[in-house]
């Protein structure tokens, strides 16, 4: 499944951002100058247009059986009035379901019409004998010098994968650790597990971890190796800097699991506490909607997420080269899950000497 899973959202999202999504359009002006505009709307990665309607009723109909996912609409007169410099408006309307897609699109038809409205003013301006190396400072007085640090490429592969990835591993981690630990109560041989380990729970708990340990780190490591070194992600962090983070959200994530079943020694329930605690990291790590935007309560709840502090470790110190002490709250959190485990040790050994499983 880890495989499976790292083939999937790596090749989902393999050309970095969605491009020549369909795009409808509404032209009742259909003027040489909104041909153009039409024409530079369509020559844009991200955006096709694939369809003309006859009017905005049909245009939206076609949004809502999804045959498009945006138009734009001009009305008539556009072309005079914008040479007339009496501000006409156009409309574009787009769908914002998928947030990203709705972004996208809007950019794109933003900078349409603003490139639009700046090739009429060039050549206005170039009638009215305003010198060439005049006219760009009139109609952008400020120019924009754009540095998009870390991910130049804009590549939602490398946002969304490097977080999906090890999010469902540690999903899976999660659930193993109880349904392992479980497995024991209810075949009954728990007691034997204690007997092996001297009848000392921190021996018993480390034996029967430690293989699944081994597997994960392992599994972990190779989904770094392809993420970092076959489709070559930004990691100026660096190799230690990789592995010290896979091991420690490994440990902590198994401590959490192994915490969950102490708590609620029944493996039903613990398996349903850590799926739904696993599938709720997804949503408190901050990737998608920031932490400091939620409410004071979410944000306390997010540092219960192991999740959230591997997504915090790996954006401040392998996306980012900062020093590890930036991070050092969220690795002492990753430390905490893994001695949690501890305050209940004594609980899980009598459970494991006494429990009789009811299924």
């Amino acid at each position: 499944m880890p495989i499976v899973v790292t083939v999937l959202f790596t090749s989902m999202m393999d050309k970095g951002q969605p491009v020549e999504m369909p795009v409808g359009v509404v032209d009742n002006d259909n003027t040489p100058t909104t041909r153009k505009l039409i024409r530079t709307l369509d020559s844009f990665q991200s955006t096709k247009v694939v369809a003309r309607y006859p009017s905005v009723d049909e245009a939206r109909k076609a949004i809502q059986r999804g045959e498009v996912y945006a138009f734009v609409y001009f009305p008539r007169h556009t072309a005079d009035a914008l040479l007339a410099s009496r501000q006409p408006k156009i409309s574009f309307y787009y769908s914002n379901t998928s947030l990203m897609t709705g972004t996208l699109l809007f950019k794109d038809l933003k900078t349409m019409s603003v490139l639009g409205s700046a090739a009429v003013g060039q050549a206005t301006l170039s009638a009215k004998g305003v010198p060439e190396n005049m006219i760009m400072p009139i109609l952008q007085p400020i120019a924009i010098d754009l540095h998009t640090i870390g991910n130049p490429w804009v590549n939602y592969n490398i946002y969304l994968s490097t977080m999906l990835v090890p999010g469902v591993l540690l999903l899976f981690i999660f659930l193993i650790t109880a349904y392992s630990l479980g497995t024991e109560l209810k075949h009954g041989t728990a007691r034997q597990l204690m007997a092996l380990s001297g009848d000392n729970v921190v021996v018993a708990m480390a034996g029967k971890l430690l293989p699944h340990t081994l597997i994960f780190l392992s599994v972990m490591y190779m989904q770094m190796l392809y993420l970092f070194g076959v489709l070559h992600f930004p990691a100026p962090g660096g190799f230690w800097t990789l592995a010290f983070l896979g091991f420690i959200s490994v440990l902590a994530t198994q401590g959490l699991g192994l915490f969950f079943f102490s708590l609620i020694p029944h493996m039903r329930m613990a398996m349903s506490i850590c799926s739904l605690w696993g599938v709720l990291s997804f949503s408190m790590v901050g990737s998608a909607f920031p932490v400091f935007a939620m409410d004071p309560p979410l944000q306390l709840l997010s540092w219960l997420f192991p999740l959230r502090h591997y997504y915090m470790i790996y954006q401040l110190n392998v996306f980012n080269p900062f020093p590890l002490s930036d991070s050092l709250p969220h690795i002492l959190a990753l430390l905490a899950f893994i001695i949690a485990p501890l305050l209940l040790a004594k609980r899980l050994g009598k459970v494991m000497r006494t429990y009789q499983y009811t299924p």
